[in-house]
């Protein structure tokens, strides 16, 4: 993993108030037919212990696909431990 975050695209996300965030796409997994998608803040610093993810659904709505929030906890429980395991296995590749 470079030392300037993962390489993906970036994404500005608006939330319910018109705040605007940055996010870097992370990685991208289809579970059940249906496509999701993770990202960490932009300005992630790589010296911060942890950086959560944050996990859209990806839906069609009126032929355009737009990102949804997960509400299921332990839906986004598992797609963060799946999230994981690509990234770490893909970091052991690197190395290796």
């Amino acid at each position: 993993m470079s030392d300037n975050g993962f390489g993906g695209d970036l994404y500005t996300i608006s939330d319910e108030s018109g705040n605007d965030f940055v996010l870097e796409h992370v990685d991208t997994i289809e579970l059940g037919g249906i496509f999701y998608m993770a990202f960490i803040p932009a300005e992630f610093e790589n010296d911060d212990d942890e950086a959560d993810f944050i996990i859209f659904k990806v839906e069609n709505e009126g032929g355009e696909d737009v990102l949804v929030a997960i509400e299921d906890d332990e839906l986004l429980d598992d797609l963060f431990e799946r999230f994981m395991v690509r990234i770490f296995d893909d970091d052991d590749e690197e190395e290796n």
